[in-house]
Order: structure tokens, then C-alpha cells, then sequence
């Protein structure tokens, strides 16, 4: 059977060593084979176009190039596949020195793509300017530089549910669950689940837990005592002050995260190489043995 080339792109905008590095050897690779059609790399000096015609976007970096690139390619989402030069990348699921054992997989198109909740994140000051942004993580208010508790009000489609106070709080979608909402206390979502789950950061009331709702429900955050130096945060890379006549409204987006999965790869199988769950640990002499260890 015969099939046409696949189009891919190549995103590297990290300028690092390592990963342009790393770029030029991807390149090679998909330039050498007959079955890849590259249409493009892209790097900090070369600008996104809408106009791409590209079935794969092949993003180099950690699981923050691929929150940069989604942000970036904004309503023309393309499927992308994560080479990992990060620690964890739970997203760049692929190592560098794997990609020559599934080019072929690839150039044949046996992969699935998986859609992935965003959403949208609104910020409405009170001096009445607004900016939107598109994320796929979370949504975070954190009490930042003010150094004091920070009191958050919740209302879901309306209606009011809490006032949260502790150093913050966080809206995350399931791929960001295993983000700043794991680090807080949060639970671990399945990644392709249309839901949000809403943590508090050290919370100063402990009946405070973290609660998960629907992805088509509209989330407004509030502080109205804020105090300077309260930053909202999206995905870990956008930041900005938040003050105490500010609203964010979030919702989920028009758009989905497309997420490459090659085959033999699964959302429980990273979770048990990342986060070390393929073996039970015993116990010996006051270290951790694993499963396999004498």
C-alpha cells in the first residue's frame, strides 16, 4: 500500500543549544525520509502562518514548548507530537533517540490523534480594558507578591460557590491536572476528560477540597480585597497583576489541544514511567528497592 507523504512542521523556538541541537538532527531525520514531506521549521525568527498546510506539528523542547505552540498556532490547532528534551513531559511523550524507531509508524499514519480541552481565559479590568487568553493548562490567581493570604470568590454558570482564602487557586483542564494542580494536592484527571477541576493553594480552611465540574460550565474568579502584587497566571508563562476590581471569566474554548499518540503509547503508561508507578517499592535497610532489584 502506498500512501502520500505526511506534511510535518518542525517548532524549535527555544534558541537553547540542546534544542537547536537537537532540531537540526529531527531535520535530518524527516528530510532523509521519503515518506515525510517537511513544509516548514520554525523558529523565534520565523512567524507563525495560519496558512500552514501541515498534518503534524513535531514541537522540540518539554511539555512548556508544547503549551507555547498550541497558545501560538490559536484557532488553527494542529496535531502535535512532543520530542522531549525536558525532566518530565508528561505532552512531549517521545525521547529524542526514539524518533527513529517510529518515523516509519508515522510516515504510514499509525497514529490516533486525541482532541484535548483549552479554554479561554478572560481578564476584565476594572478600568475597563479586557484581554483574552488561550490556554491549555490552567488558569491560576496566586497570592504572589502581596505575601498575604489572598481571598478568592467562585461562582460556576451564576451562581456563587465559595469564597476560597490561602495563597491561591487554580482551574485546571485534565491535561493540566498533572501540573500545578498535581503539586497542590489535586487530583489526576484522564486527560481526554471535558471537565475542570478547581484546587486551593494551602487553603486556610481544611473542609476546603478540591472539586471537579463540567467542561461546558462558565467559571468566574473574583478577589475584591486584593492586595498588590496578586498575579493571574495562565499555563505558567503568562503573568500578569491582578487587582481587586478585576473579573476572570473562563470557559472552555472553541478550540482543541490535537495530541499525537503513537501506538503502544497510553495515558496510564507515561503516568507510570513519569511518575514512577511501574513498580511497587519495597522497603530494605532504610532505602527503596524496586520491583526487579536484589
Amino acid at each position: 500500500m502506498s500512501f502520500s507523504p505526511l506534511k510535518v512542521i518542525v517548532v524549535a523556538r527555544d534558541q537553547s543549544e540542546h534544542v537547536q541541537k537537537a532540531h537540526r538532527a529531527l531535520t535530518d531525520l524527516l528530510q532523509q525520509h521519503d515518506g515525510v514531506e517537511l513544509v516548514a521549521c520554525l523558529t523565534a525568527n520565523e512567524d507563525h502562518s495560519s496558512e500552514l498546510d501541515a498534518e503534524v506539528a513535531f514541537v522540540v523542547g518539554g511539555d512548556g514548548a508544547i503549551l507555547r505552540a498550541c497558545r501560538w498556532f490559536g484557532e488553527k490547532q494542529i496535531p502535535i507530537l512532543g520530542v522531549n528534551l525536558g525532566r518530565l513531559g508528561f505532552l512531549a511523550d517521545i525521547d529524542q533517540d526514539d524518533l527513529c524507531k517510529v518515523i516509519d509508524e508515522l510516515a504510514e499514519r499509525k497514529f490516533e490523534v486525541v482532541s484535548h480541552l483549552m479554554f479561554e481565559c478572560h481578564h476584565r479590568k476594572e478600568s475597563g480594558e479586557s484581554e483574552r487568553y488561550l490556554g491549555l493548562n490552567e488558569t491560576a490567581l496566586l497570592s504572589g507578591a502581596s505575601l498575604s493570604l489572598i481571598d478568592v470568590e467562585l461562582a460556576i454558570n451564576g451562581q456563587a460557590v465559595t469564597t476560597y482564602s490561602g495563597d491561591g487557586l487554580i482551574l485546571s483542564t485534565p491535561v493540566g491536572s498533572t501540573a500545578h494542580n498535581l503539586s497542590a494536592g489535586g487530583p489526576i484527571l484522564r486527560q481526554d476528560l471535558r471537565a475542570f477541576v478547581i484546587t486551593p493553594i494551602c487553603p486556610h480552611t481544611l473542609t476546603v477540597r478540591p472539586i471537579v465540574d463540567r467542561a461546558d460550565a462558565e467559571y468566574v474568579l473574583t478577589s475584591p480585597s486584593a492586595l498588590e502584587g496578586v498575579m493571574l497566571v495562565v499555563d505558567g508563562q503568562i503573568k500578569v497583576p491582578f487587582e481587586s476590581g478585576d473579573t476572570v471569566t473562563i470557559r472552555q474554548a472553541d478550540v482543541s489541544f490535537q495530541l499525537i499518540r503513537i501506538q503502544g503509547h497510553s495515558f496510564y503508561q507515561t503516568l507510570q514511567r513519569k511518575l514512577g508507578w511501574d513498580g511497587q517499592p519495597r522497603y530494605q535497610r532504610g532505602r527503596i528497592v524496586r520491583d526487579g532489584e536484589k
